[in-house]
């Protein structure tokens, strides 16, 4: 189990290394140089629009993928979308900007952001389900939550070489050529990941399947179309808030505060450490008193930290903008950590690969690629405080809250022996 959960932790690392990197230079460099004819303002939020393409393609990698990891094996899955992913995002640091090839620099770059999201859409339903299905049922939140760890991992790598670069070049250099690093080194994590994926075994949940859905996504919507709008409903909280803190910050500190690059990047950082030292924690709670009482708990506390978080923001200090970045964090983890147990539960095996994956993504569009646009406007219009960004994220979350409340507990629970009858 531990080989395993770590194999899935450096896959889940590497894959959301490459969604993430394009999120962190949309938020600080793309607009000017995909983007030039447009002010600063229309740039960001066009470089946020092909940031949402990849969450887009998500669920569609969901479909595709989850077709294959239902009707051939969870492991196919994983070693596709990494190689997808990996070289769709080797590509991005390749592209020509607008200056060299023009309009087709940002059309080719809306491209490759969807095939980037395209991947990673199957990446996450095979590594958490190969872990999930291989797992005790006692512990299965605590070794699910190892892929749950990796999207922090990916984070802090893809922010660290974008705060070395940052740190160490000019601004000149940076743009010219210093953000493209990031993407080049995707290649080499992906050799990595294969490397690393190439004799994990078959989950044997899987091979225990006889009777294989013909067509997965096609009995996943006339079957369990409701838990998938309910799922994604309720993901959408997370999705929201992790993305306002970790994307739509970088732009807003950055570009209506004189905050610099540097040190807000240090600040996100530092929060999504603490952030992936405390989901193992969590989904041992999960273990021990059920997913659906942590999703709820989680998602309550992103109700009630919104205002707090954009006020401390607005603050434009390091360490309060700090406290309000890590207090999100710890409301989304409280939620999250428990999601690769509970999503694959409340599916039957046979279609559990597509179900769980459309639901995990489609949270992602409702949640993650409408965010950073819509911070970003209603920041421009707002006042020293973003109040209107807290009023968004909040009913975001309350909107997560009704659909976690509909949702059953699936928390695996034992059953006590029969003593025999005696006469």
């Amino acid at each position: 189990m531990l080989r395993l959960a770590v194999a899935s932790l450096a896959g889940t690392a590497i894959e959301f290394y490459d969604f993430f990197v394009y999120g962190t230079a949309a938020a600080l460099v793309l607009g000017p140089l995909f983007f030039p004819a447009f002010s600063p303002l229309a740039g960001t939020l066009a470089a946020f629009a092909t940031f949402g393409a990849g969450f887009v393609a998500r669920p569609l990698g969901s479909v595709l993928f989850g077709h294959l990891g239902d009707r051939r094996g969870r492991r196919p899955v994983l070693v596709l979308s990494l190689l997808l992913t990996g070289a769709s995002t080797v590509a991005v640091g390749c592209l020509p900007s607008y200056g060299s090839i023009g309009v087709a620099a940002p059309a080719l770059l809306l491209v490759l952001r969807f095939l980037q999201g395209l991947g990673l859409g199957g990446e996450w339903g095979g590594a958490v389900l190969l872990t999930a299905e291989h797992a005790p049922p006692g512990r299965r939140a605590l070794w699910s939550s190892f892929p749950q760890v990796g999207p922090a991992f990916g984070f802090v790598l893809a922010n660290g070489v974008m705060l070395a670069l940052s740190a160490t070049l000019s601004d000149a250099e940076f743009a010219r050529w210093g953000w493209r690093v990031p993407f080049w080194a995707a290649g080499a994590l992906a050799l990595a990941g294969l490397w690393l994926r190439s004799s994990l075994a078959e989950s044997p949940r899987f091979l225990e399947i006889d009777d294989h859905a013909r067509v997965p996504f096609v009995e996943v919507v006339r079957h369990h179309g409701r838990l998938v709008l309910l799922t994604a409903g309720a993901l959408a909280a997370g999705y929201a808030v992790f993305y306002a803190v970790t994307t739509w910050s970088l732009a807003y500190a950055t570009e209506r505060l004189g905050v610099s690059r540097t040190v807000m990047l240090t600040c996100v950082m530092a929060a999504v450490v603490v952030k992936a030292s405390l989901t193992p924690f969590m989904a041992v709670l999960g273990d021990r008193y059920g997913r659906r009482p942590m999703c709820l708990t989680g998602c309550a506390a992103c109700c009630l930290w919104m205002f707090p978080m954009v006020a401390l923001l607005a603050t434009g200090q390091p360490l309060l903008m700090f406290l309000g970045i890590l207090g999100a964090l710890v409301s989304f983890i409280t939620m999250f950590a428990v999601i690769a147990a509970y999503l694959p539960e409340l599916y039957e095996a046979r279609v559990r690969c597509t179900g769980a994956a459309v639901g995990y993504n489609l949270g992602g569009v409702l949640g993650g690629a409408l965010t950073p646009i819509v911070a970003t406007a209603l920041a421009e219009h707002s006042g020293r405080v973003p109040w209107s960004v807290g009023v968004y994220l909040t009913g975001v979350a309350l909107l997560s809250l009704a659909c976690f409340a509909l949702l059953p507990e699936t928390r695996p629970v034992s059953v006590p022996a029969v003593e025999p009858a005696t006469s």
